[in-house]
């Protein structure tokens, strides 16, 4: 080996730990040397290849050349390295990136002839990382004991990774740094500045400050818009400024790599630059705060990166780079103040990233998340959104078991959406799918799709076409993957994994041979987002999941009927589109026609007050065509009238308003009567089917009697008890019918006062008594009682008294209580 490392201390602990136990989580600080160190230390008493994980494509290959020079090799030999795209065969150790180990487990669960599996980086948290090591755990315990698991992180609360591997050994390296200063703004950014012309200029600032110290100065940005631009603006700086990120090739990341000139180097990184690779003669870091990460675009349907502030973590892991090789200083684009608003750690990607992908994944291993060892479980609610997603994609089976289809998705290195899209239609879809998986090529000129396409196959006429000059690197790299996926589908050969022939097309089955537009492809992949313009709308759609989206006026697809959205800005409400392709209504048919269904549909139009009943062609949401339905069940009139009667609300006679009364009264006395208000009635509607089966129109809802429906409710028995407890009536002593009014607090009747002589006990109903108004001879009110016997003992002399000078030929004996109710005046001369 070349010169020591602060990883060698440990790496007779690390040795023992897999040797005695199969496992080991190893905690060493960037530039340790764990990348380069480990798989060498372990390649002596490890029977079969080590295969090492590394997050990025740049760390895979930088990493493989660095442990190949180590051994005074050339990649190929016996280390190599394999991605997306490229791969070189090593015979003991093979570096590869995350989605590669996947594909390895899932052909070849065993993973024979793999004597350890060493996950690099962890500390990122990658999705991919996190699922590879809850595979290689699983095939471990079930076939392949023998297998070494070694888990590396730069700074990873270990403990909860050690006990996930069943309280594997950790092994922890403290590394080596020099002190670093660090310097922050004098006051926070102003808001609407550009990061990238505000990071130059502390870059200047960097630079000149720290002449004296030399080295190379590094400075972190969040991806390679930035980068690019910035390495343009640096150009008059006099220093070296060399860009590195993932996409850029092969030789210019060799470039950033290498030991530096006499001139002075600015290397321009991404993320990328935080642990994974050595940069040589860093003494100076310039921090721009910012880190593009995955996550879930509802505007997508896919994950895109987004930009966030960066966590305490990265920050500091940034910091460090400046004092690997002497002490530094390190610029942070931010205010000290800000310091405390920034998390602690960058939430792990299975936390916020889109899990269609993942659910793929874990349907072809034949597991439930739960049935894996995840650090962090993947969210319940994300996993039943994406295999709602892999369903409508025909990937899984109604018991949510994979199909066939779905085998041969999963074997595709695409989003779900773009695999199922690349199966069904072919080669010719490697176009549209490379577009699709990378960054808009071409910005500020509309949603249509087709200038991208156009742009892509003839970058150099794109300009007089359309006005404008695509991004150049986007093109070529998404013409190099056209190229890929063309020879991946076309060869049935994804990535060195076997894909089976696609199971064969729907029908109709337009054949995959047969040219499909951009559109009928696109809808492949976004069955969800095939949009139909709405009546008397120049640029509004409704999409066939259910959501609006929305056109500028005067966009170019404005005006066409049926489109298929690719992107959106993720408004909930209404959805602005930002990418979309016009689509026939023949290819929607013949892509999409067993998914089109007649429905028949009757229901209340609020606005036109009335039963509308048709036949409706469907896709999902869309409307397609519609016709009258004729023939309509009385069954569906009414079930659409109770609609309309529960907008309107419920419409009371005397009579019906007197019954419910009454009920209401029997329900108040504890009997198993159901409540008669009008949310109780409207919420458990069906008593009223049967008297709606004629309603057509808000006037034949307004003019419904409901008295007959509410007896009918009852029943004959409840009518009975009705009657006995809470009559609509009392007789009088004279046999005489006198209405209960239940409109008030409590029943109540009015009647002459002689009618009532001889009653003892105060009349009762519904368990309280009437409020009974008693009347003179002329019918005016004399006295209002709820206790007649009271009354007789106490208040009646009174009245007695008052009444007979008035009513002389009325009876007023003195005692009511034994005198004969009567209706009668005396005879004249008596």
């Amino acid at each position: 080996m070349s010169h020591a490392l602060p990883i060698d201390d440990v790496l007779p602990a690390l040795r023992d730990a897999v040797a005695r136990h199969g496992r080991a989580v190893l905690v060493a600080p960037p530039g340790a040397g764990k990348t380069t160190r480990v798989p060498l230390a372990l390649m002596e008493q490890i029977d079969g290849r080590i295969v090492m994980l590394e997050p990025r494509r740049l760390a895979a290959r930088a990493a493989a050349e660095r442990l190949a020079e180590s051994l005074g090799e050339a990649v190929g030999g016996r280390v190599g390295y394999r991605m997306r795209g490229e791969s070189v065969r090593g015979s003991r150790i093979e570096v590869v990136t995350e989605g590669i180990l996947t594909r390895m487990i899932q052909s070849d669960p065993a993973l024979a002839g793999v004597g350890c599996v060493i996950f690099d980086e962890f500390h990122e948290r990658s999705l991919n990382a996190d699922l590879g090591l809850a595979l290689v755990w699983e095939a471990r315990g079930a076939l392949r004991e023998d297998l070494a698991v070694v888990v590396m992180s730069a700074t990873l609360d270990a403990g909860p990774v050690a006990a996930l591997l069943d309280d594997a050994p950790v092994v922890v390296s403290e590394g080596r740094a020099f002190p670093v200063e660090t310097r922050w703004l004098e006051r926070p950014m102003p808001p609407g500045l550009r990061l990238a012309e505000e990071a130059t200029r502390l870059i200047l600032r960097a630079e000149g400050e720290t002449r004296g110290l030399g080295g190379t100065i590094l400075a972190f940005l969040p991806g390679e818009g930035e980068i690019r631009r910035m390495a343009a603006a640096l150009g008059a700086s006099g220093c070296e400024a060399l860009p590195l990120f993932g996409a850029l090739p092969a030789a210019a990341q060799r470039a950033a790599l290498a030991p530096p000139g006499q001139v002075r180097r600015i290397v321009l990184a991404t993320a990328i630059a935080e642990t994974s690779l050595t940069i040589p003669k860093v003494r100076v870091v310039v921090d721009a705060g910012r880190a593009r990460r995955a996550r879930f675009d509802a505007g997508s349907g896919m994950s895109r990166l987004v930009t966030e502030r960066v966590s305490r973590a990265e920050a500091d892991q940034r910091r460090g780079r400046a004092g690997r090789v002497a002490p530094g200083i390190c610029y942070r684009m931010w205010a000290r103040a800000e310091e405390g608003a920034l998390p602690d750690f960058a939430p792990p990607e299975i936390a916020v990233a889109d899990l269609s992908g993942l659910a793929l994944e874990l349907a072809a291993w034949g597991a439930a998340p739960d049935d894996l060892a995840f650090l962090t479980p993947p969210p319940e609610a994300g996993m039943a959104e994406a295999r709602a997603l892999l369903a409508s994609l025909e990937a899984l089976d109604r018991d949510g078991r994979i199909t066939d289809h779905g085998r041969a998705m999963a074997r595709l290195p695409l989003h779900p959406r773009l695999a199922h899209m690349l199966v069904r239609a072919g080669p010719q879809a490697a176009e549209l799918a490379a577009l699709l998986s990378e960054r808009d090529p071409l910005r500020g000129i509309g949603v249509d799709l087709h200038p991208r396409l156009e742009a892509i196959r003839d970058p150099r006429g794109a300009f007089a076409r359309i006005g404008q000059e695509p991004n150049r690197a986007a093109v070529e790299r998404i013409r190099s993957e056209v190229k890929r996926l063309g020879r991946v589908i076309a060869s049935r050969d994804g990535g060195g994994d076997e894909v089976p022939p696609a199971p064969p097309l729907r029908r109709p089955e337009p054949a995959a041979e047969a040219r499909l537009s951009a559109g009928a492809m696109a809808s492949l992949a976004y069955p969800d987002r095939i949009g139909l313009r709405r009546p008397g709308s120049d640029a509004r759609f409704v999409l066939s999941g259910g959501k609006g989206a929305v056109i500028d006026n005067d966009d170019a697809l404005a005006g066409q009927r049926l489109i298929v959205a690719l992107d959106l800005d993720g408004d909930q409400r209404e959805a602005r589109i930002r990418l979309a392709a016009p689509l026939d209504e023949a290819d929607l048919r013949a892509m999409h026609g067993d998914r089109i269904a007649l429905v028949e549909l009757c229901e209340w139009s609020r606005r036109e007050g009335r039963v509308l009943a048709r036949v409706q062609e469907r896709l999902g949401a869309l409307v397609l065509s519609e016709r009258p339905w004729s023939d309509v069940p009385p069954t569906a009139i009414a079930e659409a009238a109770l609609q309309g009667l529960r907008q309107d609300g419920l419409r009371w006679s005397a009579a019906a308003a007197r019954l419910r009364a009454r009920i209401a009264l029997l329900h108040a006395t504890g009997a198993e009567v159901a409540p008669v208000d009008d949310a109780s009635l409207l919420a458990d509607g069906d008593w009223l089917l049967p008297w709606l089966v004629r309603a057509r129109t808000l006037q034949d809802l307004r003019a419904l009697d409901l008295s007959e429906p509410l007896k009918a409710r009852l029943g004959w028995d409840g009518q009975q008890r009705l009657d006995r407890e809470v009559p609509a009536h009392f007789e009088t002593p004279l046999g005489r019918r006198v209405a209960i009014d239940y409109d008030g607090d409590e029943p109540s009747i009015e009647l002459r006062l002689q009618e009532l002589f001889g009653v003892t006990r105060h009349p009762v109903v519904g368990g309280r008594p009437l409020r009974i108004t008693l009347l003179s001879p002329g019918q005016r009110p004399v006295q209002v009682t709820m206790d007649l016997p009271g009354f007789w003992a106490s208040s009646y002399a009174d009245v007695r008294k008052d009444m007979r000078g008035r009513y002389p030929r009325h009876p007023w004996p003195e005692d009511p209580t034994a005198a004969d109710p009567t209706l009668r005046a005396k005879p004249r001369g008596t």
